[in-house]
């Protein structure tokens, strides 16, 4: 028992300790076109034994993605004098070091280097020869013990020469290439990253408005910086959307803080007061980019109520070593996905036909998926934090990965859809988000919540078995997708021989060839074999991940020959002969297929057209 207590009074000590004095973070980006950041922080209060963490847990990515193997040139010096570290050998992000009697503060530096390849997991830093995302979460160590509430850091940052910059964070000076901000907490520090560029520009998304919404545009050519002004428009008139839909903000102040480069892993994270995107160079420039990334900016501002503010409980841990709690991610983000959808329906970011086209490509997409005889939705939530670290896309039918963002989508469409039909009209998600996600206007503030608080507040709307609705859609194993929300939308999942414009876009921003629906497998642009639906035909036939298709019936292959062998299987009534290098050996394979082509598409059924209701803007 003594131990105990007095485990506890060090903790309490320490946080009085550590609250005494802000701690300074120096961070020097002007190597970032060689993918190096350099970080300089200084303990002006530390003495003693002390332990130094560096964030395990990145807020909004759900898996333990400190990216600490990227952590180089770790020193520490204390009156000029080195001071000696050991790794916690149970804990990789942990450091311990002891500061002798009479010297002066703590001085702790270390640089980050950025993997080159763009195609792996999100960084939190990362940059190009133009442009960068700097998150202070790379960057520094904190005292083991204290509140990352009420911890004070005085951030600065050295930008490359001619940079400019966007942040959530509060200018208190600035002098050439060096800004330095006013203090904040550790929370709101790692809340807030910084993107810069060489080709910059700041858009206005509220003009007049007392609170501002900004986007901060880095780019890797001038080129890309045009937006059109029919996206600007749709952008500004999201923000109205948004706000209307929601009632109320918690917040002070927005920024899109956008990289558009293809020498950056494309990604997006939310933040409070801003969100980190990372899209391709040519986003506002192509129309395929574009249409793949249209809901993306509107998911992660989503965030800034559903996420932020309000938080499932399990995902509001007391640090950056805390294990998360991630059983409603179907809320967190599959609410987020169908919101960040109809909002970019709502402001013409995406058309009202797109809109029905995604719809379809996500319902046929978890429809298929045949890992839906083994595991329900409910445990690719709370194992997601190994599906986001570990898993490859391989076998990602068989496997479920990040499934609770599109059957999440499926879910709260189904739930809008009842609620509209319930009250004839007079009552929607609508009016759940405004009270639930709204109330009043303030800072930024976390308000935590659980499944009961959710079915209370839909109640409220209109009284139904809630939460049998949730469970047997989430925790239960169900053969078919929820598709409920399509069907009684006046709606009917169907399959035609012709992609829609929106499936187009997916596949060439993914480089996939999309075959799911009818032989039942995915494919790089070269042929490489990237996913197979076990019951398909390219099941049955021992095509798997992994393996490379060089032959179709005979001839060399290309992604035309695939398609038209496909096209005419029907006609010809003859097994597809497939000519596949696995590793160091090669095999001919029989795939036994004669339906032709089949891509998802929506048809409108019997009733009324909810889904086009759903989509109707609701700001003046």
């Amino acid at each position: 028992m003594r131990t105990i207590v007095g485990f506890f009074v060090f903790l309490l000590f320490s946080n009085l300790v550590w609250a005494e004095k802000p701690i300074l973070i120096q961070v020097d980006a002007g190597e970032a076109p060689g993918r190096i950041f350099h970080s300089t922080m200084v303990f002006p209060e530390a003495r003693g034994e002390i332990a130094l963490q560096y964030p395990k847990w990145f807020p909004g990515t759900h898996g333990a993605t400190g990216q600490i193997v990227d952590v180089v040139g770790l020193k520490m010096t204390a009156s000029g004098k080195e001071i000696p570290w050991k790794r916690d050998p149970y804990d990789m992000f942990t450091f311990h070091c002891l500061i002798p009697d009479g010297t002066g503060p703590l001085e702790v530096m270390l640089d980050y280097v950025v993997p080159t390849n763009t195609q792996t997991r999100h960084h939190p830093s990362a940059s190009s020869d133009y442009s960068a995302m700097i998150s202070w979460t790379s960057l520094l160590l904190y005292p083991k013990g204290a509140n990352v509430e009420t911890l004070m850091y005085v951030p600065s940052l050295t930008l490359p020469e001619g940079w400019k910059y966007g942040t959530a964070l509060h200018v208190a000076n600035q002098s050439g290439s060096l800004v330095e901000f006013k203090p904040v907490s550790l929370y709101t520090l790692i809340d807030a990253p910084v993107v810069t560029g060489a080709y910059f520009e700041t858009v206005d998304l509220s003009p007049g408005s007392k609170v501002p919404y900004k986007m901060h545009l880095a780019a890797d050519s001038p080129a890309a910086l045009r937006m059109k002004p029919e996206v600007l428009s749709g952008f500004r008139k999201f923000i109205q959307e948004a706000l209307v839909l929601f009632g109320a903000k918690h917040l002070e102040q927005y920024h899109f803080l956008v990289t558009l480069s293809d020498s950056i892993a494309n990604g997006a994270v939310e933040h409070h007061e801003s969100s980190d995107n990372r899209p391709p160079e040519r986003m506002f420039l192509d129309e395929d980019p574009y249409r793949y990334w249209a809901d993306t900016l509107p998911h992660e501002m989503v965030h800034s109520w559903n996420g932020k503010y309000r938080r499932p409980a399990g995902l509001n841990t007391r640090d950056y070593q805390e294990a998360i709690h991630s059983d409603l991610l179907w809320v967190y983000e599959g609410l987020t996905q169908y919101l960040g959808y109809v909002l970019a329906a709502r402001s013409g970011l995406l058309t009202s036909q797109e809109f029905l086209d995604a719809t379809a490509w996500i319902a046929a997409g978890m429809d298929q998926r045949s890992g839906r005889a083994w595991r329900p939705l409910l445990d690719t939530n709370v194992a997601a934090q190994i599906l986001t670290t570990s898993a490859s896309p391989e076998w990602e039918s068989w496997r479920r990965r990040l499934d609770y963002y599109n059957e999440g989508f499926l879910i709260w469409m189904e739930a809008d859809v009842f609620l509209r039909k319930k009250t004839q009209g007079r009552a929607s998600l609508d009016d759940f988000c405004r009270n639930f996600f709204g109330g009043q206007d303030g800072p930024a503030a976390v308000s935590p919540y659980t499944l009961d608080d959710i079915v209370t507040a839909l109640n409220q709307i209109a009284p139904n078995d809630w939460k049998s609705f949730f469970t047997s859609r989430v925790e239960k194993i169900r053969k078919r997708a929820p598709l409920g929300g399509i069907e009684q939308g006046g709606w009917q999942l169907a399959f035609i021989e012709k992609e829609s414009a929106y499936h187009k876009s997916v596949q060439k921003e993914e480089k996939e060839i999309d075959l799911r629906f009818s032989i039942g497998a995915a494919l790089s642009n070269e042929g490489i074999v990237r996913d197979v639906v076990p019951p398909s035909a390219s099941g049955k036939s021992g095509l798997a991940p992994g393996m490379k298709i060089l032959g179709v019936n005979g001839r060399r292959w290309s992604e035309i020959r695939i398609r038209e062998a496909i096209a005419t299987s029907h006609d010809l009534k003859k097994d597809m002969e497939l000519l596949v290098e696995n590793g160091d050996f090669y095999r001919t394979l029989l795939l036994s297929y004669q339906d032709g082509h089949r891509f998802p598409l929506l048809v409108k059924s019997e009733g009324d057209d909810i889904l086009n209701a759903i989509i109707q803007p609701v700001s003046r």
